[in-house]
C-alpha cells in the first residue's frame, strides 16, 4: 500500500510530534508499505533550523528507506502570538505544491498530522485528485491552544474564523484520530462524525524504556550525590507546560535536604524558565538528551513531574507521559479531575491542581519521604504502560484501521 504522510515535524527531531511521526513511518515501512513524507527541516524543540539544512529551500532525501521531501519553513526567534500562527501557515503554503504533486504518485492513503491543521485543505485536495482515502491525526488542537494560552488575542472574529475553518475541514476526512479520550470528545464537539473517529494514543516502546536495576551511571556522570532524590521534568520547555509551578515548588523546597530538581529539554520558554530559576541551588538544567540515553535519563528520576496549564488540559495530551510511566518511577501531574491527564495519572500516580506550587511541593515531599509509595506508584505506572501504551499494540491497531479501503 502507498501512504503519503504530511506533517511539519519529523525525524530526526527527538521529542513530541516529530518523534512519533518518525516512529509511525518506520513502523509502516517495516510492514512493507511504500511511505513518503512531506515535512519541514528539523527545528524542534530548539526553535532553530538544524545547521545542515540552513540555506536550503526544497530538498529530497532518503532516510531509512523512506523518501522524504523537506519544504521551507520560517522559524521565529520568539515563537509566540501571531508569529506562531504565521509559522504554521508558512509550512502549509510552502508544502502545498509538493503535496499536490505527490497525487501523481497515486497513494492509497493521504495521512495529515496536526499540527498543523492548516495542511488539511492541501491533503484533502491531493486525496481527491488521486482517489485516495484521507486521515487526519490530531496531536494538538493548536488553534484552540493559541487562544486559551493568550498566544493570540481572543478577538471574536479570529475565534469565529478558527471555528469555521475547523468545522469545514475536520469533517471531510475519511478518518480522524487523536491521542486521548477527552480529545476524542473535543472532535465530536467540533462536528466530526463519531463513526470516523479513532483513538490513537501516543505509544511507548516498553522494551527500550524500562526500570533499571542497580545504580544509574548517569548520576555519577552528572555529579548527583547518591543520597539526592531527583525530581525530574524532561520534555519541551514551552508555554503550554506551565513550568513556572515547578520552579516555584523548587523555591519552596530550597531548605529541604537532598531534593534536586532536574529540568531537561529545550523550547520557546527555556530562557524565561532559566531566568526564573536564578539563585536556586536545587535546580539543574540539562540539554535534550540523545534517544539512546533516554532510558538512563528517565530512570534518573525518583519522582517524575508533569506540569500542565489548566487552560489547555483537554487540548493536548503530553507525549512524555508514556515514557514516565514505562520507566517505573512515581509520577505527579498537575491536572484537574476529569481531564485527559487526570484520567491516566489519577489511577497510577498523584494529582495536584494546576498552578498550585504549595500542593506540588507537599506532594513531592510526601513521595520523597515515602519510598514504599514511590515503588507502588512506579509499579502501577509500568503496568499501565504495558497494558495500554505498548507501541506494538497501538501501531498494529492503526495498521488494521488503514486496511479499511
Amino acid at each position: 500500500m502507498k501512504i503519503l504522510i504530511i506533517g511539519m515535524n519529523y525525524f530526526p527531531e527527538p521529542i513530541s510530534t516529530g518523534k512519533y511521526t518518525g516512529e509511525l513511518v518506520e513502523y509502516l515501512a517495516g510492514q512493507g508499505h511504500q511511505v513518503r513524507v512531506i515535512t519541514a527541516p528539523p527545528y524542534y524543540p530548539q526553535w532553530k533550523v538544524s545547521p545542515e539544512y540552513k540555506g536550503r529551500l526544497y530538498c529530497r532525501e532518503d532516510l531509512r528507506g523512506v523518501r522524504v521531501f523537506r519544504c521551507p519553513l520560517w522559524v521565529p526567534r520568539q515563537p509566540n502570538g501571531l508569529k506562531r500562527l504565521v509559522h504554521l501557515a508558512f509550512f502549509a503554503l510552502s508544502s502545498f505544491p509538493v503535496v499536490l504533486f505527490q497525487a501523481f504518485w497515486r497513494p492509497h492513503w493521504v495521512f495529515c498530522v496536526a499540527p498543523t491543521i492548516l495542511n488539511a485543505p492541501g491533503a484533502l485536495l491531493a486525496a481527491r485528485l488521486c482517489g485516495a482515502k484521507s486521515r487526519l491525526h490530531v496531536q494538538d488542537f493548536e488553534l484552540d491552544a493559541a487562544l486559551e494560552l493568550g498566544l493570540v488575542s481572543k478577538v471574536p472574529l479570529f475565534s469565529r474564523l478558527a471555528g469555521f475553518f475547523e468545522k469545514r475541514w475536520l469533517s471531510r476526512f475519511d478518518q480522524v484520530s487523536t491521542i486521548s479520550k477527552r480529545m476524542v470528545d473535543k472532535l465530536k464537539e467540533k462536528g466530526v462524525d463519531p463513526g470516523k473517529i479513532f483513538l490513537l494514543p501516543n505509544w511507548v516502546d516498553t522494551g527500550s524504556i524500562y526500570p533499571l536495576p542497580g545504580v544509574n551511571p548517569l548520576r555519577a556522570e552528572l555529579g548527583i550525590p547518591a543520597a539526592a532524590h531527583v525530581v525530574l521534568y524532561s520534555g519541551n520547555l514551552g508555554f503550554k507546560q506551565g513550568l513556572e509551578v515547578l520552579v516555584e515548588a523548587a523555591r519552596l523546597l530550597q531548605t529541604s535536604e537532598n531534593v534536586l530538581f532536574v529540568i531537561c529539554g529545550d523550547g520557546a520558554a527555556r530562557a524565561e524558565i532559566v531566568d526564573h530559576s536564578k539563585g536556586l541551588s536545587n535546580v539543574m538544567f540539562l540539554p535534550v538528551q540523545p534517544l539512546e540515553r533516554l532510558n538512563l535519563l528517565l530512570n534518573l528520576a525518583d519522582v517524575h513531574v508533569l506540569p500542565q496549564k489548566a487552560d489547555v488540559a483537554d487540548l493536548v495530551m503530553p507525549s512524555k507521559l508514556g515514557g514516565m510511566l514505562a520507566s517505573g518511577k512515581a509520577v505527579i501531574a498537575t491536572a484537574f479531575p476529569g481531564t485527559g491527564v487526570a484520567e491516566v495519572v489519577g489511577s497510577v500516580g498523584v494529582l495536584v491542581d494546576p498552578g498550585d506550587a504549595d500542593a506540588l511541593a507537599a506532594a513531592i515531599l510526601e513521595l520523597v519521604n515515602s519510598p514504599e509509595k514511590r515503588v507502588a506508584f512506579g509499579k502501577k505506572g509500568r503496568e499501565f504502560a504495558l497494558r495500554n501504551l505498548s507501541s506494538e499494540t497501538i501501531l498494529d491497531a492503526l495498521s488494521d484501521q488503514l486496511m479499511i479501503l
